[in-house]
């Protein structure tokens, strides 16, 4: 079983070298930097031949590093499949000069608190470490334009900069961009229009969760949009970047040229007291959340959506945050990609049991008895790259594709799945050419529309 330590204010300053990664057991040294967020823990939720059990986590005092920790030691101690992590941490309020100093890893994990994320990206970039970050790396326009910054000092200091874009590897999201790739199913890419969008992406979320099986406890300054971001910068990073990935694979957006902003809007989520009591532990408001109360109800602009075209095609992408879910429910995803044969829908409903289920749909004027049969064509070969999936009629021109549940690892599982998609970029010692740019348009199309909704 694992255990947590601490490390005591001893200085010993390293000499900054890039690591060149081989994919030896341990050779990646892990740094997480003032974990505010339950997704630090989640990158550790399973364990890595390449990475070192011994982590070294650098952070201020405070229930943040506390429930982090305990997250860590959840999984160090659970009864199957336990991890080994030994904890190394140092708490003080020097903790960003203190990690500098020592570079005792050679990644840093950065999930939390959002206004001071793109700051400590850059500091870590110049000591030469490489950051895997949780999303929003930008919450506002200032920090889109330190993001630019910080990509050009990782190619100088020859590191890598990555975000962790885990719903690239949800099931129904992976075989809707595969089918999207099949003329005889889905035909060309429709370039839709303002009124009627040719992709479309809708995300629900819920302040009140489960996480590994427990109520997760929520940072005050979560709900502080200066702090965490609003909704249309943060939970929409995933949607956009969905956009890019389905639509244009393997193709770098340019954002100078390739994006028009068309619409955006913000709107609240109303908070009560005893709401936020049970999703904080706080018996009041902080300070800092007074400029977004009335009365004593807060108000939190976490709901927004984008209106946009990329190389044409107009996209929508909404998120909204209620406070809890409803009974049997969690976080939902909406999605539909509208070719010139058929729609793929992703819908995620009460009908669907809260699981996300990606349907084929016709559109009118197709021979329904041909179509059918390319799709059985085409979902045998599909089949071959996932086996199992498969697919079945159930109404005139709409057929479901039937998933295994072996592909639905839940939304916890897919940070493992980053990880080691990173870990191979680190042994390669580069990203795939399309991600710095597609990361770079990301962030440009949320921090402007922000700008966009707010100047309403």
């Amino acid at each position: 079983m694992g255990t947590i330590g601490f490390l005591v204010a001893a200085c010993s300053t390293k000499k900054e070298e890039t690591t060149v990664f081989t994919g030896a057991a341990g050779e990646v040294k892990l740094i997480t930097l003032d974990p505010g967020h339950f997704h630090a823990a989640l990158v550790q939720k399973n364990s890595y031949e390449q990475i070192s059990n011994q982590v070294y986590v650098y952070a201020p005092q405070g229930n943040d590093v506390e429930e982090h920790l305990k997250k860590i030691e959840g999984y160090n101690t659970r009864e199957e499949t336990p991890t080994n992590w030994k904890e190394i941490v140092y708490i003080g309020p020097d903790f960003l000069e203190k990690m500098i100093a020592e570079r005792k890893g050679n990644v840093l994990v950065t999930a939390g608190n959002n206004r001071k994320k793109t700051e400590y990206i850059k500091q870590a970039l110049e000591a030469g470490i490489h950051v895997l970050a949780d999303k929003p790396m930008a919450i506002n326009r200032a920090n889109f334009n330190l993001l630019k910054e910080c990509f050009d000092i990782a190619k100088q200091k020859n590191v890598l900069l990555y975000d962790i874009m885990t719903e690239r590897h949800e099931i129904t999201t992976i075989l809707q961009r595969e089918l999207s790739r099949i003329p005889v199913i889905y035909g060309e890419q429709l370039p839709g229009t303002p009124e009627e969008p040719a992709i479309v992406k809708e995300s629900v979320h819920h302040f009140f969760k489960m996480v590994s099986g427990n109520p997760l406890k929520r940072p005050a300054w979560f709900f502080d949009v200066n702090q965490e971001g609003e909704g249309i910068v943060d939970v929409t990073t995933h949607l956009v970047d969905l956009v890019q990935w389905e639509a244009f694979p393997g193709q770098i957006i340019d954002y100078t040229k390739d994006i028009e902003l068309l619409d955006a809007n913000h709107w609240t989520t109303s908070i009560s007291p005893e709401e936020f009591k049970q999703v904080t532990g706080c018996e009041k408001y902080p300070e800092f959340l007074k400029k977004d109360m009335i009365n004593d109800t807060l108000k939190v602009y976490c709901n927004g959506d984008i209106l946009y075209k990329i190389k044409g095609v107009t996209a929508k992408v909404s998120v909204i945050w209620n406070y809890t879910f409803p009974e049997g429910g969690g976080d939902t995803h909406f999605s539909v990609m509208k070719g010139s044969k058929a729609d793929l829908v992703i819908r995620q409903d009460k009908e669907q049991g809260y699981q996300p289920e990606l349907y084929v749909e016709a559109i009118k004027g197709v021979d329904l008895a041909t179509y059918e049969k390319d799709l059985a064509v085409s979902m045998e070969k599909v089949a071959s790259t996932y086996p199992g999936v498969t697919w079945k009629k159930i109404d005139n021109g709409k057929w479901q594709i039937v998933i295994p549940a072996k592909y639905r690892v839940g939304h916890e599982a897919h940070f493992g799945q980053v990880t080691e998609y990173f870990l191979q970029y680190l042994k390669e010692g580069k990203l795939p050419e399309w991600e710095v740019p597609n990361m770079l348009t990301k962030y440009y199309i949320t921090t402007s529309a922000l700008d966009m909704a707010k100047a309403k």
